[in-house]
């Protein structure tokens, strides 16, 4: 076999272990992404994420490992849409933002 279609046929593969990956990661994103926001009280619109960014990055052992932001909108009144986001580093969550409150909504401080 040639080096062109070994080169080729390795190519290929990376290429289907990246998407079936990406969409395992990414069903895995959705489902946290909704229960932080049932959690706080918000509403997960459109039931989706949105993939942000994807880099490679180091887990905590030092292996070779692929970070991805995805961003999703949620509502805390039912009449606004407001963004989100959640960070994956492969399959784990490493934090979900759902935002900051209003500054007018927030409590003063005396």
């Amino acid at each position: 076999m040639p080096l062109f279609e070994i080169i080729s046929i390795a190519a290929l593969l990376a290429i289907a272990w990246l998407w079936f990956d990406s969409v395992k990661v990414r069903e895995i994103s959705v489902q946290h992404a909704k229960a932080a926001c049932d959690a706080e009280g918000l509403q997960f619109l459109d039931e989706t994420v949105a993939i942000s960014s994807l880099q490679p990055a180091r887990d905590e052992e030092g292996r070779f490992i692929l970070q991805r932001v995805y961003s999703f909108e949620y509502s805390d009144t039912g009449n606004d849409r407001r963004p989100g986001s959640i960070v994956m580093l492969g399959q784990n969550v490493l934090f979900v933002n759902v935002g900051l409150r209003l500054a007018s909504q927030m409590p003063t401080l005396h």
